[in-house]
């Protein structure tokens, strides 16, 4: 029951991951922290620099970098890029202006060296705004395809309701049990 499942949490030695949470400003990055973390949500300021947080996922302790998405803020992104374990990349569904723009920074980012073979989850975020593009809309946009490098996954979501994330993290989930076989 119970307490064998707990003897068995307690003899294991917790992983650890480096997640690096990335996107423009705007596209819902804290937002998707926060609801991770289980924290309110309604109030969400930009972020200026850096937020990590912690976060319990599947027995994983998950060490998240949220990096501020400001135009001023992406020269620096790279410096957190180190020792990635897995990149989550949030994008603004209904800020169709803009994703020629996010494509570029995404295809950038992961051309990095040290983000090579790195697992990528693109978090199609607010997906509850009628305007939002669809993630196979914004998946062929950014030409997630062609990333033969790495596994990949389009997540539709809204870190405002949580609609979806719980999915993004079951997929973070096998790509950790996978690449432990």
């Amino acid at each position: 029951g119970l307490l064998s499942v707990i003897r068995r949490l307690r003899g294991s030695q917790e992983q650890e991951l480096r997640i690096v949470l990335l996107g423009l400003d705007n596209a819902g990055k804290t937002t998707l922290l926060k609801r991770l973390a289980s924290e309110e949500v309604s109030t969400i300021t930009p972020t200026q620099g850096f937020n990590i947080k912690s976060v319990q996922s599947h027995g994983f302790k998950l060490n998240v970098w949220d990096i501020g998405g400001q135009r001023s803020i992406r020269p620096y992104w790279r410096k957190y890029l180190g020792n990635t374990d897995l990149l989550i990349y949030v994008i603004d569904s209904a800020d169709q202006k803009r994703f020629e723009e996010t494509g570029q920074e995404l295809a950038e980012l992961t051309e990095e060296e040290s983000l090579l073979g790195v697992p990528l989850l693109v978090f199609a975020n607010k997906q509850d705004l009628v305007t939002a593009a669809p993630a196979a809309e914004i998946a062929e946009g950014l030409s997630l395809h062609t990333y033969r490098d790495r596994e990949w996954q389009i997540q539709p979501c809204s870190a405002l309701s949580g609609e979806g994330v719980q999915d993004g993290m079951n997929w973070i989930a096998s790509q950790i049990m996978n690449r432990k076989k």
